[in-house]
């Protein structure tokens, strides 16, 4: 038996984020380049209350030893204390405070927590759809962005450089692709 993929409209319920679907990146400066990573390792839940994005709820958790950027001395390096102190399990969290409509996207309004700092910052996003999949589960998509300054949240090692530079940037830019699934 086939199943068409069809796509619908948002009805309310909890979205759990697959996270083999999903991805949670970033990017920041190093000298004259700069370095792309991903956490492996999160979980989250959208909460719809209607067919309206406006009404839902989004929180995100990110195990901090997941990170990757491809590099495996730096990888370390960023798990250590002088960025991200891994050892002791931190999360990175997001937990939704608003969301408003901005045309056909959305502005997503939250507590970011990293190193034990909160900060209110907002998510561009797209809102992509929902549809079913081949195997009859309902799925949702949506991308968001957003840039964050390192020093806020404690996250501030560096190394000097001639000419009053700084070896790593201090702004970050985070996208979130995720796909979740309706329980």
């Amino acid at each position: 038996m086939s199943h068409d993929i069809q796509t619908g409209n948002l009805a309310a319920g909890n979205w759990s984020i697959d996270a083999s679907h999903s991805e949670i990146g970033f990017t920041v400066r190093h000298l004259m380049s700069k370095v792309r990573g991903t956490f492996a390792d999160f979980s989250g839940e959208i909460i719809t209350k209607s067919d309206d994005p406006t009404d839902a709820s989004v929180n995100v958790a990110i195990k901090v030893p997941s990170i990757g950027t491809n590099n495996e001395q730096r990888d370390t390096h960023l798990k250590s204390t002088d960025f991200f102190d891994a050892e002791r399990g931190q999360e990175i969290t997001f937990v939704s405070t608003a969301i408003t409509a901005d045309g056909d996207d959305y502005t997503i309004t939250g507590d970011l927590s990293i190193n034990g700092v909160t900060k209110s910052v907002d998510l561009a996003a797209e809102f992509l759809g929902v549809a079913g999949d081949a195997f009859g589960a309902v799925r949702l998509g949506a991308e968001a962005r957003t840039t964050i300054s390192r020093a806020d949240y404690k996250v501030d090692f560096n190394i000097p450089l001639d000419g009053d530079r700084l070896l790593i940037g201090d702004k970050v830019d985070i996208t979130l692709t995720i796909e979740a699934v309706k329980s």
